[in-house]
């Protein structure tokens, strides 16, 4: 309040020490101002550490979904050559009457062209 009074008409005031010049008079304003010091730079510090917290759990937050995907994509490279190798052991049977076939027809026109032979 007298800081109030003496800004607002400085004659008038009883006591008209200059508040700025006279704010260091004893050994408690040093130490409030080491205090406020103190306060001001563990508030940067803990922005500070607060920022990089947040920075760091971000980039492992990026992590876990790329290492998702990639696992995702995985998965459905398993199951498409699952999907293939099912399909592929179905036809498998089928692949093999056609290559006894192929044998015995050729078996067949081999036993033919030796008797064909044999006769001339």
């Amino acid at each position: 309040m007298r800081l109030y009074l003496y800004l607002k008409n400085p004659k008038n005031h009883k006591n008209p020490k200059h508040p700025i010049k006279n704010m260091i008079e004893t050994s408690q304003d040093i130490l409030n101002l080491a205090k406020t010091a103190g306060v001001i730079g563990l508030s940067i510090v803990l922005g500070l550490l607060l920022y990089y917290l947040a920075m760091s759990v971000r980039q492992i937050f990026k992590i876990v979904q790329e290492t998702r995907a990639r696992i995702n994509k995985l998965d459905e490279l398993m199951k498409m050559l699952k999907e293939k190798i099912e399909h592929s052991t179905s036809y498998l049977f089928l692949i093999s009457e056609g290559v006894k076939k192929v044998i015995e027809i050729a078996k067949d026109y081999g036993e033919k062209r030796k008797n064909k032979e044999d006769k001339e």
